[in-house]
C-alpha cells in the first residue's frame, strides 16, 4: 500500500538532521537559500522521514534558522 505524501509544518526544533549527511553548506549558501526563502516562500518543503529525521533539507533547515523560523514546511 502507498502512503499518500502531504506538507505538513514541523517544529524547526523537533527536526533530526542525519549525522552522515556528505553535503555540507557554506554561510553563503546558507545566505543565499535565506533570500531565496524570504524571497519567494518555501518552493520545497523539507523531507523528513516518519521520526523527524531529514532525508533532504539540511540547507534549508539551515536558512529556517538564520531566518529564525520556529516551523517549517
Amino acid at each position: 500500500m502507498i502512503e499518500e505524501l502531504k506538507i505538513e509544518t514541523r517544529n524547526v526544533s523537533n527536526l533530526i538532521p542525519y549525522a552522515a549527511n556528505s553535503r555540507t553548506h557554506s554561510d553563503a549558501q546558507v545566505a543565499q537559500i535565506a533570500a531565496s526563502v524570504t524571497e519567494f516562500g518555501w518552493t520545497n518543503p523539507i523531507l523528513v522521514d516518519g521520526d523527524n529525521g531529514i532525508i533532504a533539507g539540511h540547507g534549508r533547515l539551515m536558512a529556517a534558522r538564520k531566518l529564525g523560523m520556529t516551523e517549517v514546511p
